[in-house]
């Protein structure tokens, strides 16, 4: 049901600004750890933070047994599945590049949705997504050297794409039993237990010659602190209050501010070419929003 107000606009617009700096962030921990231990870190950080707030504000860390199924599944497809896919592709993309693709969310809900909730896809949601696709083609194609990305990391910011329009239909069904602080608690300190694996099997290497420098740390702390934390709990509040289709709506602004950040932060330069293809990313999905799609009440 949408909303009346403006506060669950307002918070889920200001996730996606704290998401599109994230990508600078993010850029400035992986030259000095790599992607899924930059993960594992920022979710040890949100985990005792969240617990504090949780804590002052007399909420209860309880959650029923019958639901822990569905938690486990929320966990596993964010932070876990998400952010596999979105590090391991920020790793090998640029930042602009990365938040342009992830904006490309509500253009693939309505597939998903008619894949698994066998809800109609209009012409204009079809027009939408070509008009994505040729936007993010635009920024990823030289004329003189082809593709001037790589498809590994493309490849991981797509898994990431799906990743999270799963954990957002499964999201919204949490939001009927529980507060967004408590739901992104739990998430992320199950999300603890997902990465060790991947953290210890594969990316140990170098933890004992690790500096401990503001270099890494302060942008570290940021991620754990907003990223990992406020800018979910404040989508999580977008999701109960608006729903899926119009939280995710707001993505496409992620671009718009990674590309100003990226700009500002690290000089990366804004070509005639990414400007464009921002603009039909942008467009693309616009186009795709422009119909309101209705889930089931079994969500």
């Amino acid at each position: 049901m949408k909303s009346h107000t403006l506060s669950p606009h307002l918070f889920t617009l200001l996730a996606m600004l704290i998401w599109g700096i994230s990508y600078i962030w993010s850029k400035q921990v992986f030259v000095f750890l790599q992607p899924a231990t930059t993960v594992w870190f920022r979710l040890i950080v949100s985990v005792p933070f969240l617990a504090i707030i949780i804590k002052l504000r007399g909420k209860s860390f309880r959650f029923q047994k019958a639901h822990w199924p569905l938690l486990l599944g929320v966990s596993f497809f964010n932070p876990f599945l998400y952010f596999i896919g979105e590090s391991f592709g920020l790793n090998l993309v640029s930042p602009t590049l990365s938040a342009v693709i992830i904006a490309t969310i509500p253009v693939f809900t309505p597939i998903l949705a008619f894949i698994f909730l066998r809800e109609r896809i209009k012409a204009i949601n079809i027009l939408g997504l070509f008009i994505s696709f040729a936007g993010i083609l635009i920024m990823l194609i030289d004329k003189e050297t082809g593709i001037t990305a790589s498809l590994t990391g493309l490849m991981f910011l797509f898994l990431a794409v799906f990743s999270a329009i799963i954990y957002g239909v499964l999201l919204k069904k949490l939001t009927k039993s529980y507060g967004p602080i408590q739901i992104v608690f739990i998430q992320n300190l199950i999300g603890i237990f997902y990465f060790i694996p991947v953290v210890f099997g594969l990316e140990h290497a170098g933890f004992d010659t690790l500096d401990f420098s503001a270099s890494w740390l302060v942008p570290l702390v940021l991620l754990g602190v907003f990223a990992s934390s406020l800018a979910f709990v404040m989508f999580t509040y977008g999701v109960e209050k608006l729903g899926i289709a119009y939280a995710n709506s707001y993505t496409n602004t992620i671009p718009v501010f990674t590309a100003f950040f990226s700009f500002m932060l690290l000089g990366e330069s804004l070509t005639f070419d990414k400007l464009l293809g921002i603009l039909l990313v942008i467009a693309g999905v616009f186009l795709s929003q422009r119909v309101k799609f209705k889930i089931k009440k079994s969500l």
